[in-house]
């Protein structure tokens, strides 16, 4: 739903290439288990610390508890959140849980507390109205609540309240405020771990900003590779809504497979020239871990726009250190080697699509923002 993924953690050690990055636990698990330690202690006058819970694929973990309450009507546990190598801003926050005695009948309810936010948009798991609580949270809780209300005779009706300490600062940092989540973070987890510099969280969160988008029937959605050719694109499209904007970066791949299944109306993805370089040459995972800018594809894009300027231009190309030196020199020509890579990514972009009723487009930018080409 949302994605707590924001800027990288200052400091801490640098691992070597191939050494194993150390895992963590999603908000999600840290939240299940104060609710388990709350609840037992409401139940019993007793914190289970460490309190183990059972993740959905059968680990138990065991999670030591930060901070306790206990009064005659609620109880109170918090966890400081682990989010091992993982660049997630909520490492380290602390994820509390109260719990009170609901109404009889009134079974398991969820409540947002300070620095969780609250959906306002149609298009996520969760509808408008409701906690950012994820759905397999809201079952994990559910699980431990209903298994030690069996244990000691007692009905399921439990009001919950989880809260992020200083969770709307952070929030600031992540992307909730363009999927309509207000007012704090989002808990999350479809595992209870987190893997390191997790791919699939970020092109989760891509696949949930083009629901909200389709709920709201925006008539278009931008991928970006960066906020700078973001920026450009929001000069292009003034009156289309912050939901609208998708933060792509690196995964067109990820974006365009979701929009080939889930249509829009039309889109427009807005990059750097080396970025959309990649693209043009098929790469649909533009990292520069995981693609290269290709230099003989350049400069075969070159000889189509003028053979002799190919000949001439050849040797500098392929031994150019950068996309932008090559674009340099091709501008110095007067070559337009950006509308033909526009044109190029534009292809690569209804092929990926297959057929799907979407409208492309690609806007390609320079270092600082100013639109060079335009295709589709």
């Amino acid at each position: 739903m949302g994605f707590n993924l924001g800027k990288r953690r200052q400091g801490g050690e640098t691992r070597r290439e191939g050494q194993t990055l150390r895992r963590g636990w999603t908000t999600g698990a840290c939240a299940t288990a104060a609710t388990k330690a709350a609840l037992a202690a409401l139940l019993t006058g007793e914190f289970p610390d460490p309190v183990e819970i059972t993740l959905p694929k059968g680990e138990r973990p065991a999670f030591a508890l930060a901070r306790t309450m206990l009064t005659p009507t609620q109880a109170f546990a918090a966890i400081v959140k682990d989010a091992g190598d993982d660049p997630d801003v909520t490492h380290l926050a602390e994820i509390g849980v109260t719990l009170r005695r609901g109404e009889p009948g009134s079974g398991i309810a969820f409540r947002a507390g300070e620095g969780v936010g609250t959906v306002t948009l149609e298009g996520l798991p969760i509808p408008p109205g409701e906690p950012a609580i994820n759905p397999v949270p809201r079952a994990m809780m559910r699980a431990v609540v209903a298994e030690l209300c069996r244990l000691h005779g007692v009905p399921a009706n439990i009001e919950i309240t989880v809260s992020v300490a200083g969770g709307a600062a952070l929030a600031e940092k992540t992307w909730n405020g363009r999927l309509g989540i207000v007012g704090g973070l989002s808990i999350l987890g479809t595992t209870g771990i987190v893997h390191p510099f997790s791919c699939a969280a970020w092109i989760h969160s891509i696949h949930r900003g083009i629901d909200v988008a389709r709920a709201a029937g925006l008539p278009r959605v931008v991928g970006a590779t960066g906020s700078t050719s973001e920026d450009a694109a929001r000069r292009l499209y003034p009156d289309l809504p912050t939901v609208a904007y998708l933060d792509m970066g690196d995964f067109a791949g990820g974006l365009l497979k979701y929009l080939r299944r889930h249509p829009v109306p039309a889109l427009t993805i807005a990059g750097g020239f080396a970025k959309l370089t990649k693209l043009a040459a098929g790469s649909l995972d533009l990292h520069s871990g995981r693609s290269q800018v290709d230099l003989a594809f350049l400069l075969a894009l070159v000889a189509e726009i003028d053979a002799d300027a190919a000949r001439r231009l050849g040797p500098a190309i392929l031994r150019a250190n950068t996309a932008k030196a090559v674009l340099d020199l091709c501008t110095d020509e007067g070559l337009d080697l950006p509308g033909r890579v526009a044109a190029r990514a534009l292809g690569v972009v209804q092929e990926t699509l297959r057929g799907a009723k979407v409208a492309a487009e690609i806007v390609v930018t320079d270092r600082a923002g100013t639109v060079i080409a335009r295709a589709g």
